[in-house]
C-alpha cells in the first residue's frame, strides 16, 4: 500500500463508491502479510515513500512469484532483483503482466507513470565499462520504476576519458548522478569534479585478482577527493537507484 493507493481507497469509500467492508477486506493484511515463508511488508512505502522489493538470489520462483502478487495487489508498484533468465521465465509464466529486464536482472510491474510535474530532475546512470552494465542497469531500471527519468551513458571509463567528456551536456543536465565502476573505481572522482550535483558512487566487482571481487573499487571511491561523492555497497545498483530516487523526490 503506497500513499496513492490509500488516498484512492479513503475517497472512494467517502463518496460511496467502496463499502466500508470492502475497504476492511483491503486492509485487513495492512500494514505486514505473513506468508509461509515471508514476511511481506504492505507498509514499507508508506514509511519510506520506496516500496518492499523481492531479493531473488536463494528463493525460487514460486516464492518470487506469490510475493510479486502481493506486491501487484498492494502497491503502484512490484521489482524483484537478482532474477535469472530461467527463474525469469517461469515467474513470468505466471505472471504474465511482468516485465523483465534482462540486463538488469529485474522483474517489474505497476511502473510508476513518470510524471513531469512532480519529479523535478533528471537522473544520470554512468557506467565505466560494458561490463559493469548489470549494475549500472539494475540502478537505472529502479530509478526508472519509481517514475524518474533516467538516461544511461555506458563505457566512459578513464581508460578512454574523451567519451566521458563527449556527454558533458548530460552531465550538467542531471540532478543526481549514478556512476558505476569496477577495477580501480576511479570514475566516480572523476565525475565528482566536473559536476555540482550528488554523485552515488557504486563499486563492482569488475577487475582482475588484486581488485579482491570489487573492495580495490570501494577503497578507491570511499578515499575519493571529489567532495560530494557518496558510495554504496558493492554491485549494489538497486540501493544506488533507491537513493538517487529519494534525492530526486525532494
Amino acid at each position: 500500500m503506497d500513499i496513492a493507493k490509500l488516498k484512492d481507497l479513503l475517497s472512494r469509500v467517502s463518496s460511496g463508491e467502496c463499502q466500508v467492508d470492502e475497504a476492511l477486506e483491503t486492509l485487513k493484511h495492512w500494514p505486514a502479510e505473513m506468508l509461509d515463508f515471508a514476511h511481506v511488508d504492505h507498509h514499507r512505502n508508506l514509511r519510506t515513500g520506496l516500496p518492499e522489493v523481492v531479493y531473488g538470489e536463494n528463493k525460487n520462483a514460486d516464492q518470487i512469484a506469490t510475493i510479486l502478487k502481493k506486491f501487484m495487489q498492494h502497491s503502484s508498484v512490484a521489482m524483484a532483483t537478482r532474477i535469472s533468465p530461467e527463474k525469469a521465465a517461469r515467474v513470468c509464466e505466471e505472471i504474465p503482466a511482468l516485465t523483465y529486464h534482462e540486463a538488469a536482472r529485474m522483474l517489474t510491474a505497476n511502473d510508476l507513470a513518470i510524471d513531469a510535474g512532480a519529479r523535478r530532475g533528471l537522473i544520470a546512470v554512468v557506467s565505466a565499462g560494458t561490463s559493469d552494465i548489470p549494475v549500472a542497469a539494475e540502478a537505472a531500471v529502479t530509478a526508472r520504476c519509481l517514475g524518474n527519468r533516467v538516461e544511461e551513458v555506458y563505457d566512459v571509463g578513464v581508460a578512454g576519458i574523451h567519451r566521458l567528456l563527449g556527454h558533458r551536456e548530460l552531465l550538467d543536465a542531471a540532478s543526481v548522478l549514478v556512476v558505476v565502476a569496477g577495477m580501480e573505481g576511479a570514475l566516480p572522482s572523476v565525475v565528482g569534479g566536473l559536476v555540482d550535483k550528488p554523485v552515488i558512487a557504486v563499486p563492482t566487482s569488475i577487475g582482475y585478482g588484486t581488485g579482491f571481487g570489487g573492495i580495490a573499487a570501494l577503497l578507491g571511491m570511499l578515499n575519493s577527493c571529489a567532495p560530494g561523492v557518496a558510495v554504496v555497497n558493492i554491485d549494489n545498483g538497486f540501493g544506488a537507484g533507491c537513493i538517487a530516487a529519494a534525492i530526486n523526490r525532494t
